[in-house]
């Protein structure tokens, strides 16, 4: 019998509480305790922009946001349309967009099974700010964007 480290097996035990107890807590390699833990869980409980940017920040999760606006989408069409990013990655984001209540995720009892992603009503709240992102993004682009060197 293989004897598994303290680690691994806190790990284990966070993940069978995770399935088990069907509890909406993220399950973190990172102690809950320790300093970048609490400082993180201090910024996002005192600013709004933080606890924002908290669930919906990252290099992925905009873009699959984005995507779900304009409605719900298998989740292969979601990784067509989002170039770049590796099954893995498109899974975890998924899942804590999940978790944190803005998207919902169908599975229909069919062979192959179906599974479509959609925003739920709190994730359509979110449409307005994803828009102004948008559009100061696309503003903050274009004025610094460098001048070619033919047109100075």
């Amino acid at each position: 019998m293989k004897i598994i480290g303290k680690r691994t097996r806190k790990l284990l035990l966070l993940y069978v509480k995770h399935k088990l107890l069907g509890t909406n807590k993220k399950v973190s390699m990172r102690k809950e305790s320790s300093t970048n833990a609490l400082n993180e869980r201090r910024i996002t409980d005192s600013c709004g922009m933080a606890n924002t940017l908290h669930v919906m920040g990252g290099r992925w999760k905009p873009a699959i946001l984005c995507r779900l606006m304009h409605g719900k989408m298998r989740y292969n069409e979601l990784k067509k349309s989002i170039e770049g990013i590796s099954e893995r990655m498109l899974v975890a984001q998924l899942r804590e967009l999940e978790q944190d209540g803005i998207i919902t995720r169908v599975i229909y009892p069919e062979v192959p099974p179906r599974v479509e992603y959609h925003t739920t009503e709190l994730g359509k709240t979110m449409h307005d700010v994803i828009n102004a992102m948008a559009d100061w993004g696309n503003m903050y682009r274009n004025v610094t964007e460098p001048v070619d060197a033919g047109e100075r």
